[in-house]
């Protein structure tokens, strides 16, 4: 039960990322989740473990961290489209 809650909350993770950077993940739901447990991972790395812990993740670092993998993720596709003849 614990793993379908941290699928839960790292979809919504990845979800409010996307929705406050104003980008959609590629991949849908599967893409939320992902980019919300990598985010989670990232803010982890930078930032520490502080704040509430939500189904396995400490949500305000999860939540900088997919911000921040939203944005690179964002602008690594720009690049690759802008690239194209």
């Amino acid at each position: 039960m614990s793993f379908l809650w941290s699928l839960i909350i790292g979809g919504i993770i990845g979800w409010l990322a996307g929705m406050i950077i104003g980008k959609d993940i590629p991949g849908g739901i599967i893409g939320n989740i992902i980019a919300g447990f990598l985010g989670a991972w990232l803010g982890g790395l930078l930032l520490g473990n502080w704040g509430p812990a939500v189904g396995g993740f400490y949500f305000f670092p999860a939540l900088i961290g997919g911000i921040v993998l939203v944005f690179i993720v964002s602008l690594i596709l720009r690049s690759m489209g802008s690239k194209r003849v």
